[in-house]
């Protein structure tokens, strides 16, 4: 069981660059802490946030930020600027997008929203880790 907290945060700009250095930020930080399971769905879910901070949070001259947090769960937030609160709806089937928070939904095994300290908020997923007590 995991007794020690680490976290790693990554600030980006309004690019459209900024998704896939935020999954490879992802990537390398999950191998650096010995995290193996579950990083495809991690991953994703940074890439679908990120996505959604870029999209609905640009806000000029700011950045978003991505942080992850290892405990006895493996927590990830991306912060951006625009303080309506992330909602999960239903997808149009004809849409192409509009799925990002479905499949947080889905992956993590909790996921929220919270404001932040100045402008915006903080979209937040949880993953329980295997061997790790989540209620620790």
């Amino acid at each position: 069981m995991r007794t020690r907290t680490e976290s790693c945060s990554l600030s980006l700009p309004h690019s459209p660059t900024s998704v896939s250095r935020a999954r490879g930020f992802t990537v390398r930080t999950l191998a650096s802490w010995g995290v193996s399971d579950p990083v495809d769905d991690i991953t994703l879910c940074v890439s679908e946030l990120a996505t959604n901070a870029l999209l609905h949070g640009r806000t000029p001259g700011h950045r978003f930020v991505v942080r992850l947090q290892l405990g006895p769960a493996l927590r990830l937030e991306v912060h951006d600027s625009n303080p309506r609160p992330a909602t999960l709806r239903a997808a149009d089937p004809y849409d192409p997008s509009g799925r990002g928070l479905f499949l947080v939904n889905e992956l993590a095994d909790r996921w929220g929203c919270c404001p932040r300290r100045g402008p915006g908020k903080a979209v937040w997923a949880e993953f329980d880790l295997p061997g790790a007590d989540p209620a620790a």
